[in-house]
């Protein structure tokens, strides 16, 4: 986390609290989560070199660049933000950090991450009413998913061979999680 400056990822008038432990706002009801929240999912996330990470409610971008750090240019990762205007500059935050093998993508509406695309991890950052089942199916075997669940950091590990089996890990504040009707 250090090697990704908080900074570059705020609006103008958020950056001089970036160094502090608090979520701050980007605009249109979100917030970049504080570094200490990101730091207890990336840790439950346990994100290996190489790995396909899907980032849904990539925001500002921070943690998209943070999992594109961490799985290497041998790995991928693909943020998905239902905001236009935050997926604009959370994609364009992105570009500045090179890191070419991670993209930030609107979100198509009226679904959850990529229904017939699998991962290996998934970070969701935005709290849901109950555990997103869509997203559960986009979860390759072996595959990691933290998710706030009724603000409850929930670990969603699905085993070699298909089992799914859920962990609860703290309470956490998230802005909710939105699903958009379809277009």
């Amino acid at each position: 986390m250090r090697a990704v400056d908080r900074r570059a990822f705020l609006p103008a008038g958020q950056r001089r609290w970036a160094d502090q432990d608090r979520p701050l706002s980007i605009g249109h009801g979100q917030t970049n989560s504080q570094p200490s929240t990101v730091a207890a999912m990336l840790r439950l996330l346990d994100v290996p070199r190489g790995a396909r990470v899907l980032d849904v409610g990539s925001g500002s971008g921070w943690t998209t660049t943070i999992l594109a750090r961490l799985v290497g240019p041998d790995g991928e990762v693909l943020g998905l933000e239902r905001e236009p205007e935050l997926a604009h500059r959370g994609a364009t935050a992105l570009a500045a950090a090179d890191v070419p093998w991670a993209a930030i993508e609107q979100a198509a509406g009226g679904v959850l991450g990529r229904p017939g695309e699998r991962y290996d991890r998934i970070l969701v950052s935005a709290a849901a009413d109950a555990l997103p089942r869509s997203l559960v199916e986009q979860l390759l075997p072996g595959g990691r998913m933290v998710v706030p669940v009724r603000h409850t950091m929930t670990l969603v590990v699905r085993d070699a061979g298909g089992t799914v089996r859920t962990s609860e890990h703290g309470t956490y504040s998230f802005v909710p999680l939105v699903e958009d009707p379809p277009a």
